[in-house]
C-alpha cells in the first residue's frame, strides 16, 4: 500500500469556506471520523490499520503531554468527564491538521481556537482579525486543498500501476478497471455463473483509499444485494468479469469511480482511485453460464422446447 506522508490529509476534501456579513471567515471540513485503533483483520485475510488523524510531526510534538494529561486525571472523576467534553467538541469541530505541515503551524492554529473559546479574543477582536486576514486564510486553504488533492491522485494512480504489474492482474481497458481474481469460485477458474448488466446480485466488500483507509465495508455485517445497474461504473465493469464464488481485487480509477468532486460526506476525495476486495456471494438474477442444473440420475436437465409450460398431465404445452 502506498502510503501518504501525513495519512489524515485525505480527510480535508471537501472543505467549504463561507464569509459571513461582517467578512468572518470560517471553514467546516468533511471528516468520516476515523480514530486510533490496532491493526485488524478483516475476514478475508486482509490486515489493515484505521488511519491516525495526528501528523507525524504534531504527534511527536504533542504525545508526551497528552500523555501526561491523562495521567493527571483521575479515573471516573469529574475533570476527567470534562475532557472528554472537550475531546468529543473537538472530534466535532473536525480534523484540522490537514491543514498544517508542521507542528508549529498545528500549535498556533489550537492557541486560536483556545483563545476564542475561553474568550481571551473578543467577539470584536476576533471579527477584526477576521476581516484583516480572511483573504488570506482563504487562499492558504485553497492551496493546501489543491496540494492534498495532487498527493491523493499521485498516490492512486502509483497504486493502481502497481496492481497492473501484478501477476494474474488485469486491466479491462487503458486508464480502466484493474482486477485481480485471489479465489475461484467452485466450478474452478473462469467457470460459473457471471452476471450482466441487469442482474442483482449479493456481496461482501472491503473498500480503501490509496494508503489504506477504510471509507465502507461490509465486513461484520450482512452481506449487501443490489442492482449492478444502480452502482458506479468501475463496479459494474469489474462484477462483471467475476464469476459467483470468486473474491477479486478491483482497481478503480477516479473517471469511474467518484470523479474530481468526491463524494459529498467527504469520504473519498476528488480524484481519488479506490481499491475493493469484493467477494461474488450470488447472481441473484439475471446470471449467464454455470454448471446445468442436475437431475436425480446425475445427468444434465435439458430445457424442453416449446412454451415451457406443462399441462395437467405434466407434459410440456407445445
Amino acid at each position: 500500500m502506498v502510503q501518504l506522508i501525513c495519512k489524515s490529509i485525505l480527510l480535508l476534501i471537501p472543505f467549504i469556506i463561507e464569509i459571513d456579513a461582517f467578512t468572518c471567515c470560517s471553514f467546516t471540513l468533511g471528516k468520516p471520523g476515523y480514530g486510533l485503533a490496532s491493526p485488524t483483520t478483516d475476514r478475508f485475510g486482509v490486515r489493515f490499520n484505521r488511519v491516525d488523524n495526528v501528523s507525524l510531526a504534531a504527534e511527536e510534538s504533542v504525545g508526551d503531554s497528552v500523555d501526561d494529561t491523562r495521567s493527571e486525571l483521575e479515573k471516573g472523576s469529574h475533570e476527567e468527564l470534562m475532557y472528554c467534553l472537550g475531546v468529543n467538541l473537538a472530534r466535532q469541530l473536525g480534523d484540522i491538521t490537514p491543514l498544517t505541515e508542521n507542528a508549529n503551524e498545528l500549535t498556533n492554529v489550537a492557541r486560536g481556537v483556545l483563545d476564542t473559546i475561553v474568550g481571551r479574543l473578543s467577539e470584536a477582536d476576533q471579527k477584526v482579525l477576521l476581516a484583516q486576514r480572511g483573504k488570506d486564510l482563504n487562499a492558504l486553504i485553497v492551496e493546501r486543498a489543491d496540494n492534498i488533492r495532487k498527493k491523493v491522485e499521485e498516490s492512486g494512480k502509483k497504486m493502481l500501476q502497481q496492481m497492473i504489474e501484478t501477476e494474474e492482474a488485469r486491466e479491462l481497458s487503458p486508464g480502466g478497471v484493474v482486477i485481480h481474481v485471489l479465489e475461484h469460485g467452485p466450478e474452478g477458474p473462469g467457470e460459473g455463473t457471471r452476471p450482466t448488466a441487469g442482474s442483482v446480485v449479493k456481496v461482501h466488500y472491503h473498500g480503501t483509499l490509496s494508503d489504506g483507509t477504510i471509507f465502507d465495508s461490509s465486513m461484520g455485517k450482512d452481506p449487501v444485494k443490489f442492482p449492478l445497474a444502480n452502482v458506479i461504473d468501475g463496479w459494474k465493469q469489474g462484477l462483471l468479469e467475476m464469476h459467483e464464488g470468486e473474491v477479486a481485487m478491483l482497481g478503480i480509477p477516479p473517471e469511474l469511480a467518484y470523479g474530481p468532486e468526491g463524494t459529498p460526506d467527504g469520504r473519498i476525495p476528488g480524484g481519488a482511485t479506490i481499491f475493493f476486495k469484493v467477494e461474488l456471494l450470488e447472481v441473484v438474477s439475471g446470471g449467464v453460464g454455470g454448471s446445468p442444473l442436475l437431475g436425480a440420475d446425475g445427468k444434465s436437465l435439458k430445457k424442453s422446447k416449446g412454451s415451457g409450460l406443462v399441462g395437467a398431465d405434466g407434459k410440456p404445452l407445445v
